[in-house]
Formats: structure tokens, sequence, C-alpha cells
């Protein structure tokens, strides 16, 4: 399953795998498309246990991912969300926020 979602990204997720692949953000590396619990993520960088989501509109407000969120937390994972047009448009000011969270010990930016 993870093999087939790195093959079929979004542009977003394309685009912040370019610019997050070979600690290119504070030295950290990260993965994609990896499964944690009955979840896969769509960038996880292991040693921080930080998770990056990069979504579309239907997650405004999802219950779902509210229930994954609260997963991650108690496995003891960060996370933080962008949406694709962030990344797609501002992308300097997407990882500049997430080397931010990065340095804050991983937890999640609010």
């Amino acid at each position: 399953m993870s093999r087939k979602l790195r093959a079929n990204q979004t542009d977003a997720e394309t685009k912040l795998w370019h610019r997050i692949r070979n600690r290119q953000v504070g030295g950290f590396k990260f993965v994609r498309q990896e499964a944690i619990g009955p979840y896969i993520c769509d960038f996880v960088c292991r040693e921080q246990r930080f998770v990056i989501e990069v979504d579309g509109g239907q997650h405004l407000e999802s219950k779902r991912d509210e229930i994954r969120d609260a997963y991650l937390r108690a496995e003891g994972y960060g996370a933080v969300r962008f949406w694709n047009n962030d990344v797609l448009s501002n992308i300097d000011g997407v990882l500049m926020l997430l080397d931010q969270a990065l340095r804050a010990d991983g937890r999640t930016l609010d």
C-alpha cells in the first residue's frame, strides 16, 4: 500500500518531498508514506517522532483526522498539517514553519 501511495503522490506532496528529502531541513531525515499503527502518514521523521500531512480541502474539519491526530499524539508523535495550496504557493514559508516545529522538539504547531 505504501509503495502505491508513493507512486501516486499529489503535486503538493511531490513538491514538499523534493524539498525535505536527503536531510534538507535542519538535517532531519524523512520517509514517505510510513505506516504508524493503522494509519499511513504522508511524511515521518522517525528520529523526532514527527509527522507531516499534506491535505486538500476534503480534510477541512474532518472527524477522522481528529481521531488520527489523537492516536498519533498518544503514540508520542508530534504532527503538522499543511494545505496543498500552501505547499504549492508558499513552499518557503512551509519549510520555515517545519524547521521551527522540528527544532521545538518536534511538537505540533498551533
